[in-house]
């Protein structure tokens, strides 16, 4: 067996020691209704650091008129033991040359302004927000940043000097490079973005934010490709992953070909405004956009079975499947990320930003609607899905872990294997079988002998549900599917 240790390749203040698992509340937080509590529901699973988005426009909605409603209610269901990470987002109907209170950011009319609305901010939460990002992927600049790469660099500058003065403890996180930059090539329009970011704003800057859809078995490669991307500009920086998440119909072929024909009309007429006045009005309106997924929920009991996963109504066995991924997914991928070094993890996301059903026909909602981790019920998050109650257990097993390492055991090939140092609980072992992600929950499971110091093993599986396992001679014996299972000393 080889055996790959993952290593500080980076350190830094701000990179504190420990691993600790947490999840992001939302696009937005109290933007499309009052601010209500959610960080109680989210540490309940254990999640031991949030993150949520604060707008420029709920903070400072008039020049020199602040509103701490949002800020405040986030701080006062803080205890001190969870960290906290606020993405500041430069929206402002009056402040930035694209007025909006929503998407996109875009830049400050006066930097000055921007300065003091951050240390304004920071101030009001000194000692109790850990991580303040600069807006998020940034090298979106279709929906989330209205602006250049050199535009960009010259605010998080500004932010960066603005947390210091007021919060020297705390940490500014580079704007999250997600998935435009990460499927991409080198040279590319994403690529050059975050080139020109590393070159010329390489010391305004502690964390590396990297967001991890799709496969969880390409997290390695992508982890090394930003790092490399920062050691190619001389600024190799703590490495976190501000969102991760699967599935999304990117993932595969036969639904993203569809989906690209619905991308094509709803855009047809180009970009569009993201105000959430905006958004009301399109709830009511027969907008492109709306047009083009009601023909695409038309054509529904026709379209792959791999797409229909992902829309509302979908058969219950596809609702179900779809459960079973994101639970094996959210285990696969976080366990690859600890392995690759990373300390930081934060699953997207909690729930949706306020009660009440869903709007299917929008874009965003087929892409992502059905990865959030609990729902409404009577105005409260009050609902598990199946991904919180893995969340929850993932949690747990990794109370206290150190470190994480990939075993590459020979046979059998397709075997994923880590083990986890826990001194306190001691020793973890996490298996599955690596498959196609819809189709292999039907093949037969594999049979892995593995060496055990111990003279007991308890194991469970990623659904929560007992799994049998032997030990005889100082070697484990079970069987091992596409799910993960997790391997604890014991009876």
């Amino acid at each position: 067996m080889m055996t790959e240790t993952a290593t500080a390749t980076a350190t830094d203040a701000f990179d504190p020691p420990g691993i600790r698992l947490g999840i992001v509340r939302s696009v937005s937080y109290g933007l499309f209704g009052p601010p209500g509590t959610f960080v109680p529901q989210a540490r309940s699973l254990g999640a031991g650091i949030l993150r949520a988005y604060v707008y420029w426009s709920q903070v400072e909605p008039e020049p020199g008129r602040y509103r701490w409603e949002v800020v405040d209610t986030l701080l006062d269901q803080l205890d001190g033991d969870e960290e906290v990470w606020i993405t500041l987002c430069s929206s402002s109907p009056w402040a930035t040359r694209t007025p909006t209170d929503f998407l996109p950011p875009s830049p400050a009319h006066d930097l000055s302004a921007y300065a003091e609305f951050v240390r304004r901010v920071v101030r009001r939460c000194a000692g109790r927000v850990r991580y303040w990002q600069c807006d998020n992927e940034p090298s979106n600049t279709d929906l989330l940043w209205a602006g250049t790469a050199a535009e960009y660099v010259a605010q998080l500058k500004v932010m960066y000097d603005a947390v210091r003065e007021a919060d020297p403890a705390a940490a500014v996180v580079l704007g999250g490079c997600g998935y435009d930059v990460l499927s991409s090539e080198a040279g590319s329009e994403p690529w050059r973005f975050f080139e020109y970011v590393l070159s010329h704003g390489r010391d305004a800057f502690d964390l590396f934010d990297v967001h991890l859809y799709g496969d969880a078995s390409a997290v390695p490669a992508h982890i090394e490709a930003v790092r490399e991307l920062m050691r190619a500009h001389g600024c190799l920086k703590p490495v976190v992953v501000g969102e991760y998440a699967a599935p999304v119909p990117f993932e595969f072929p036969d639904a993203q070909a569809v989906m690209y024909e619905v991308f094509a009309e709803a855009f047809a007429e180009g970009a569009h405004v993201q105000s959430t006045e905006e958004l009301a009005a399109r709830v009511r309106q027969d907008t492109p956009e709306r047009r083009a997924m009601a023909a695409l929920y038309a054509r529904m009991p026709h379209l792959p079975p791999r797409l229909q996963m992902f829309m509302d109504g979908c058969p219950p066995e596809l609702e179900a499947m779809r459960h079973r991924i994101n639970c094996r997914q959210l285990v696969a991928c976080t366990l690859q990320a600890l392995a690759a070094g990373v300390r930081r993890t934060l699953y997207w996301n909690l729930a949706p930003e306020v009660p009440g059903p869903a709007d299917p026909l929008q874009i965003m909602h087929l892409m992502f609607g059905k990865l959030a981790m609990l729902g409404y019920r009577g105005g409260e998050l009050a609902v598990r899905h199946p991904a919180a109650g893995t969340f929850a257990l993932l949690a747990a097993q990794l109370a206290g872990a150190g470190r994480v390492t990939r075993v590459r055991p020979a046979e059998p090939p397709s075997l994923f294997a880590f083990e986890v140092e826990r001194p306190e609980k001691g020793p973890l072992l996490v298996l599955w079988d690596r498959r196609d992600m819809v189709d292999g929950e039907a093949q037969p499971p594999v049979t892995v002998s593995w060496p055990w110091d111990d003279s007991a093993a308890t194991a469970v599986d990623a659904f929560g549900e007992p799994h049998p396992v032997e030990v005889r001679d100082r070697r484990l014996r079970l069987s091992v599917s596409d799910t993960p299972v997790f391997v604890s000393p014991g009876t």
